[in-house]
């Protein structure tokens, strides 16, 4: 399945909301500031835990400037029907679909609009909740919207209910390839004529007793002292010691050009490819190789038409795990090993944190918007640089302008599973 160079799919509305803020333009501006979401993490006692520290959506308390007011999204009386990946979910997409001018109000318009939302692991905060009050309080006193407050699929859910979009529906669940996985579904679903217009993305609020704890017993997560936790996300630095948790949402709204341009849409990007893939190798870390992100890339890239030398930057999923950034650095390198010029290189993980089904979205979005700005995003923290990273132009420290015709934005999670997402810049 191809995308028609005459009339390709585009990006013409985005939302986030991240560690970094609420809002596009606010966490674009501290992201390319060289700005950290990182912070104590003060949601749970984390005594005795590896971590004690996360990366926190700010409310307006902290942030008056770009903070989350879930009420803005949500109903208060229905806050407590959805758990928090389910708001930061509504919250983006809301965003998203303001920008993008999309309002559906006739049957056919509705019925036309699909919703993919991918999260990886769902309400977790809902379920560590709901064994206490088991344990504590019996299970009598369980909410009968427990349930439906932390399925996975319920971001999805509530952003078509609150927005009457009544055509195809899904929620991938791939761990941390999850809201990737989303946006090439959207596209399918448009390339199959099933859908004009969607809504795709991810959420995750996995901040919580039951992450942290399982990461930390994997010793996955960054130790890193409170003090120091704006240097904790460490990406491709021989200095790093994990990855940093983190929570969020993205969403971007696509559709065909054509569709866009009947209805006087402003187009921000082309989505020109996506490629998945799975490493069928073992449950948590990919072929030391890279063979099968590699995969995944090289599909995504043939499916825009491109070669690996037309791709001038790249959005890294690296994490700041040893094992998964030598990984995808190995996968890189074959990619890349013919071209004359190496790609400018990015994690953007290093300011966000580790967004797990969000981030995908998340660095889609960020992708999008180093191609509408003419400024590549850099990796904060990147002191001492693996060997095999500096082979590529690294952004580091502060955003550099430089205008780049097409983006790679990679996503990897547990599982093997691989997906690469390739976006073109508009009239370049």
């Amino acid at each position: 399945m191809k995308t028609d160079p005459n009339d390709p799919i585009v990006v013409t509305g985005m939302g986030v909301v991240s560690p970094l803020g609420v809002g596009v333009d606010a966490v674009w501006q501290r992201l390319i500031d060289g700005g950290s979401g990182i912070v104590p993490n003060d949601r749970f006692d984390t005594t005795g835990f590896r971590s004690g520290i996360a990366g926190l959506v700010p409310g307006l308390y902290r942030d008056p400037e770009a903070g989350f007011d879930p009420s803005s999204v949500l109903d208060p009386k229905d806050l407590k029907k959805a758990d928090v990946f389910i708001h930061y979910a509504l919250g983006a997409a809301a965003q998203a679909l303001e920008q993008a001018g999309w309002s559906p109000t006739t049957d056919e318009e509705k019925e036309a609009t699909a919703t993919v939302i991918g999260s990886g692991v769902g309400g977790s905060p809902v379920m560590a909740r709901t064994v206490e009050i088991i344990l504590n309080q019996g299970p009598r006193r369980l909410s009968p919207f427990t349930v439906p407050s932390f399925l996975a699929n319920l971001a999805a859910g509530w952003v078509s209910i609150v927005h009457e979009l009544k055509g195809p529906i899904g929620a991938p669940v791939t761990a941390c390839a999850a809201s990737a996985q989303a946006i090439g579904d959207g596209m399918r679903l448009i390339l199959s004529g099933e859908a004009e217009i969607a809504v795709v993305g991810g959420a995750e609020g996995s901040v919580d007793p039951i992450s942290i704890g399982g990461f930390g017993a994997a010793r996955t997560l960054s130790s890193r002292p409170a003090e120091e936790a704006a240097l904790a996300s460490r990406p491709f630095d021989k200095g790093r010691d994990g990855f940093v948790l983190s929570e969020g949402g993205a969403a971007l709204v696509i559709e065909r050009l054509s569709h866009a341009q009947a209805r006087g849409a402003i187009p921000l990007a082309e989505i020109a490819g996506y490629g998945t893939s799975a490493d069928a190798y073992h449950l948590t870390a990919g072929r030391p190789d890279g063979e099968g992100a590699q995969r995944a890339m090289r599909s995504a890239i043939r499916m825009a038409g491109l070669n690996s030398s037309d791709i001038g930057y790249v959005n890294a999923h690296a994490t700041s795990t040893e094992v998964g950034d030598a990984i995808e650095l190995a996968a890189l390198g074959s990619l890349f090993a013919d071209s004359a010029e190496m790609p400018a290189l990015s994690s953007t993980k290093a300011s966000t944190g580790h967004m797990l089904g969000a981030a995908g979205a998340m660095e889609a979005l960020i992708s999008v918007q180093a191609l509408r700005t003419g400024i590549l995003p850099p990796t904060i923290n990147l002191d001492n640089p693996d060997d095999e990273a500096t082979r590529f132009d690294l952004i580091r420290g502060k955003g550099v302008e430089k205008s780049v015709r097409y983006a790679l934005s990679n996503s990897f999670g547990f599982g093997g599973v691989n997906a690469a997402l390739v976006f073109g810049a508009i009239n370049a």
